[in-house]
């Protein structure tokens, strides 16, 4: 009865949460709770009745994620190294593309490390930090964990058909020509115009990028001229092209729904689908009260592409994450020297 009563607590608290605000990594956090305690009670559940078909589909389960816990690593590792290889293949060998190779490589480093118990070769002292250190490597763990969660969660999102302007965001541009990467940004834009022009008035599409130093012209009026191409009238097109940021994206182009509805607007986003969640917080941190509806990417891209998206979004909490870093580092490296002292 407790069990299920911290459950329910714990939803309620969730969909609180991701109701009145889904761009939030909070979320990830709450609805991890919440299914960690649904999981305990659902296996107190089956133990109090003793029935033998329910207990084996709850141990099946259980024996998946000890079997993850024992060879995830391993598994892990192998794919980010084969996903590296593939894109490095695909993308080109860019520091950008390499985020999955390093990844497998730190993943290594760790398996390697357990495996010759390094802090059996430490002093005491040392073997306080290096247990300190492990634990930082379990919190940004723990913390890309909820961060996943919120960003699948968000991908539930589905704005209605009411919307009076669509922003997409800019990505640049390869011989002053949009490229298939922003190219589906633009898509995903038409495919919701033409959805709500079957119903009602449609949106107003606003093309958000700036130039480059490497281009000849802004990426909005590629990206204008793009959609034109598509099919989509000039005169439910607009032009952002100051930008150079996801940020300004969201900054600049509010400005100019500003100047043309007031604040009496609905907007949604739209841009790659694991860059969504990310673009949602800097919609928010602008004052935009828009979401977002991603494209497809291809999935060879997407490890890399969520790997370079959690970095982001770990640098734009970093106050947060560094008061948590410094208090473990702080404390276990206080607490080595206190171990010297007495030695």
């Amino acid at each position: 009865m407790f069990l299920g009563t911290i459950t329910i607590l714990l939803l309620a608290i969730f969909l609180g949460f991701y109701i009145k605000e889904p761009r939030r990594v909070i979320n990830g956090l709450l609805f991890n709770l919440f299914f960690g305690s649904f999981s305990v009670f659902l296996i107190a559940l089956v133990l109090s009745t003793g029935n033998s078909a329910l207990m084996i589909l709850v141990l099946i389960p259980i024996i998946i994620v000890l079997f993850g816990f024992s060879f995830g690593f391993v598994a892990l590792m192998v794919a980010m190294f084969m996903n590296a290889k593939v894109l490095l293949k695909k993308e080109g060998r860019r520091f950008a593309n390499c985020l999955t190779l390093f990844f497998g490589m730190f993943l290594l480093a760790i398996i390697i490390l357990n495996m010759i118990s390094l802090g059996q070769f430490l002093s005491d002292g040392f073997q306080t930090v290096y247990v300190g250190v492990n634990m930082v490597v379990v919190y940004l763990f723990f913390n890309a964990f909820n961060f996943l969660t919120a960003y699948f969660l968000y991908q539930f999102n589905r704005p209605k058909s009411n919307q009076d302007f669509i922003i997409v965001l800019g990505s640049g541009l390869v011989n002053d020509k949009v490229p298939p990467l922003l190219g589906s940004r633009i898509d995903k834009a038409i495919e919701f115009y033409w959805k709500q022009a079957k119903v009602t008035a449609p949106p107003t599409i606003i093309l958000s990028g700036g130039q480059g130093p490497d281009e000849n012209l802004p990426e909005a009026e590629a990206m204008q001229q793009y959609a034109l191409e598509k099919g989509i009238p000039e005169e439910h097109t607009l032009r952002e092209d100051k930008s150079t940021t996801t940020y300004e994206n969201m900054l600049f182009s509010k400005r100019i729904m500003d100047s043309l509805k007031g604040e009496a607007y609905k907007s949604i986003f739209t841009t790659n689908n694991f860059h969504l969640f990310r673009a949602g917080l800097y919609a928010k941190e602008a004052g935009l009260n828009s979401q977002g509806i991603g494209s497809k990417t291809a999935r060879y891209y997407w490890p890399n592409a969520m790997i370079r998206e959690y970095i982001a979004v770990f640098v734009m909490n970093r106050k947060r994450h560094s008061i948590v870093i410094g208090i473990i580092l702080g404390g276990t490296s206080a607490l080595a020297g206190l171990l010297y002292l007495l030695s």
